[in-house]
């Protein structure tokens, strides 16, 4: 398997290199995080550490999970609630606490490789909600048999709650999902979204404000 490491620490980045390539992988290493947004397009798999020297490493998840569904597998010291749920909200496939044990690592990698061939095999996912078609592949809505045009953003957080249609989404979880944050500024930026959003589909009801929560998409 072709695996992208990035990790600045060269003792570290030297040790995982090597067991990779001892147990049959094909690794390759960056440093920073703008490197592995142009290497992860010959990557099976990306080992992604969060302490990067250019930018954080949960930026760098966010903007990978934009363009491309390649398994993520966070490798880092940083082991505090938030950021491992952040993590994993934000589209990492797994994460891992250093230092971590090889075996488990190596197990770690399989799996979430198994995991996205079967995810490969599935069809394109199209939601249909009443006569909406959402394609998350494709991203493009479908409205009465007429496409409408929706900005990165109101696509992002209508995604969002597409995954999930008919359950509930707390605020916090979109925040964290489109925007990496839940600061107050981006919580505004959210309202002005979905107003925009509603406005776009023309279909009352069709998203429904769970107050003191969030949303959800559907009945």
């Amino acid at each position: 398997m072709r695996v992208l490491l990035v990790e600045d620490d060269d003792g570290v980045a030297d040790a995982l290199v090597e067991a990779l390539r001892a147990n049959g992988h094909r690794p390759a290493r960056v440093r920073r995080g703008a490197d592995a947004l142009i290497a992860h397009r010959d990557a099976d798999v990306v080992l992604l550490d969060l302490g990067l020297p250019d930018q954080d490493g949960l930026e760098v998840l966010r903007k990978l999970r934009k363009i491309d569904p390649v398994p993520v597998l966070v490798l880092t010291a940083r082991g505090d609630e938030r950021t491992v749920v952040r993590g994993l909200r934000l589209g990492a496939d797994d994460y891992l606490v250093k230092p971590v044990r090889l075996a488990e690592l190596l197990a770690r990698i399989d799996a979430v490789a198994r995991r996205s061939a079967a995810r490969s095999r599935e069809p394109d996912d199209v939601v249909r909600v009443s006569d909406v078609e959402i394609d998350l592949q494709s991203r493009q809505v479908v409205v009465g048999g007429r496409e409408i045009s929706l900005t990165t953003k109101e696509f992002d957080v209508l995604a969002v709650l597409a995954r999930r249609p008919g359950t509930a989404v707390s605020r916090q979880q979109l925040m964290d999902e489109v925007w990496g944050n839940a600061f107050v500024a981006v919580s505004r930026t959210l309202d002005v979204h979905l107003t925009q959003l509603r406005a776009k589909l023309d279909r009352p009801g069709l998203l429904h404000t769970i107050r003191g929560f969030g949303y959800r998409l559907g009945e």
